[in-house]
This record gives structure tokens, sequence and C-alpha cells, in this order.
């Protein structure tokens, strides 16, 4: 025991233990996902980051010495995203001819994602900074904290929401779209693919390739999408009203 308590301190200290911790982590979760027939509430990601997070408050691990490790896995965050264009260059004639109802698509679903969010914390009471921090919520963080920082947010906190987004609808989405009974065919894929994609970004694009290949691309599309759109909109808008 005492070995290994020694190990547990020498690995905790260096980078190798947050990329390792994070690549074991996720592997296991999502060999448990695979077993469970992919089931909506044993989200890879959700379970890596409480798994990740307990594990660090149980060994006194610092955030800034597990992500020395962990950043070698988020800078491929970058190219992941550009990786997402190759499925919808594949439909791109289908997109071209779709354009217009596409984008139309986009800018509805971009005023209920960053309404509903001003509108729920507007209903609770939620102090002034906080409310603003929930706007960008359905925008891929590293976008959504930089909106948050232009209209008044809390970047930090509007990285937090807008994970909290992304789980939510992509452990959500499955039964809400067999509420809304919309159907398992090549069109009702593409609308499940873009309305997730449009409410929770990254996460919610993650899911949907894991489900459908249609459904992955055309979530990827709204991601980018919805990255244009309000990275424009909502700083113009604020602005706007603030000098009125």
């Amino acid at each position: 025991m005492p070995k290994f308590v020694e190990l547990w301190v020498y690995l905790s200290s260096t980078p190798l233990f947050g990329l390792t911790a994070t690549l074991v982590v996720y592997l296991a979760a999502a060999q448990v996902s695979a077993r469970l027939d992919q089931a909506p509430w044993a989200n890879p990601v959700l379970w890596s980051v409480v798994v990740l997070s307990l594990a660090l408050l149980a060994g006194g691990v610092k955030y800034e010495v597990y992500f020395a490790g962990a950043q070698f896995i988020h800078f491929l965050l970058g190219p992941a995203v550009v990786a997402l264009g190759w499925p919808m260059w594949q439909r791109r004639a289908v997109i071209r001819r779709n354009a217009a109802r596409l984008l139309a698509a986009a800018v509805v679903g971009a005023v209920a994602a960053a309404g509903s969010g001003f509108a729920i914390g507007w209903a609770l009471g939620l102090p002034r900074e906080v409310l603003l921090s929930l706007v960008p919520k359905s925008v891929t963080a590293p976008v959504a904290m930089g909106i948050a920082e232009h209209i008044g947010g809390l970047p930090a906190l509007t990285a937090t929401f807008a994970v909290i987004a992304g789980l939510v609808g992509a452990m959500s989405a499955r039964y809400l779209y067999g509420l809304l009974r919309i159907p398992e065919t090549p069109q009702g894929w593409i609308a499940r693919g873009f309305a997730l994609g449009t409410a929770s970004h990254g996460i919610g694009a993650a899911r949907a390739l894991h489900v459908n290949a249609d459904a992955g691309a055309y979530a990827g599309l709204a991601l980018g999408l919805q990255v244009v759109l309000q990275a424009f909109a909502i700083p113009l808008l604020f602005r706007l009203v603030h000098w009125h």
C-alpha cells in the first residue's frame, strides 16, 4: 500500500498523469456505453467528467497539474471540429439545394437557444452576470466564452453552461424525438441531427455521429452555423440594446 501511494503521488505530479487518466477513463466509459447499446444516460463524456472530477478531488490533484497533460487532447479538439466538415462535403449537393431552408432553421434555432436561456434565467431572477452567461450556452464552449466576455457575462460560467447544455441534449435527444414522433427515416435523421447540433453543439454532434451518419453530418453543419450566427448576432444585438 505505501508503494502504491508513492506511485500515485509521483504520477499525479507529472504531465503524463492528465493524458493517461483521460484516455483510460474515456476508453473505459466508451466500452461500458457500447455494452449498454449506446444508452443516452451512459454517455462516455458525462461519466468521464464525473469519474475524473471525483478522482482529482479524492487524490488532491490540482486542476492545473491535470491539465498540463490533458492539454494534448484539448489541442486535438480543433482538428476534430474541422474534420466534421468532411461528412458535410460528401452531402454538399443536398445541402446546396436546401440552403435557404437550413439557414432559416438555423436562425430560428439560434433565437430559441439564446432566448430560452435568457428567459429561464430572467424568470428565476438570476443576477445580471449569470443571466448574460446563459445566453450563448448552445454555442461550442470556446466561442461561447468569447461571446460572454463581449456582452458582460462570465466566460468560465458560460463554459460550464455550454458543457451542461451539450450533455443534457446528448442524453435527452432520443427520448424527446420519440415524444415528438420524429421518425428514424432519412429526412428524420437530418432533422434530428440538425436540431441536436443547434441545441447541444459539439457534444451533441458527437452523439449524433455515433447514432447515424446523416444525423452526424447535419449536426456538424448546425454547429458551424450557430457559431457564425451567434458570434455575430448576440454581441451586435446587445450593443444595439445598450446604445438605445
